[in-house]
């Protein structure tokens, strides 16, 4: 069975980052459930993780676990530690800040991470 998803008028943007004011439209916000990531895909062909927590706070990530180099990312569970929001790795298991893309379990590894916003 499909089921198609209600359409509402919020889109989650990213911001590039050409160094101008340019967003790029991503998804309809309702395609985020709350503690579940999504997979973005670029105009230049990276791949961005969208997630979305329970206080309705939006993060965008690097896709790319830097420890394997697979796009898995948006797979990842996630959690806080010590009150930073992360997800893990669904290969490795590293941890990293949804915030700042900063490995909690390896100080010298962060991913990109990205401003995002709804319209």
């Amino acid at each position: 069975m499909t089921l198609a998803p209600e359409t509402t008028d919020l889109k989650v943007q990213l911001k590039l980052e050409s160094g101008a004011d340019d967003w790029f439209t991503v998804c309809d916000l309702s395609h985020l459930v709350p503690g579940r990531g999504v997979a973005a895909l670029l105009p230049d062909g990276r791949q961005v993780a969208l997630f979305r927590d329970r206080a309705g706070t939006l993060y965008a990530i690097d896709n790319r676990d830097p420890f394997c180099g697979a796009a898995v990312l948006s797979r990842g569970l996630t959690g806080t530690h010590q009150g930073r929001p992360f997800v893990a790795s669904p290969l490795l298991k590293q941890r990293f800040d949804l915030a700042s893309g900063q490995c909690l379990d390896d100080e010298s590894v962060r991913i990109a991470t990205y401003e995002v916003r709804t319209a």
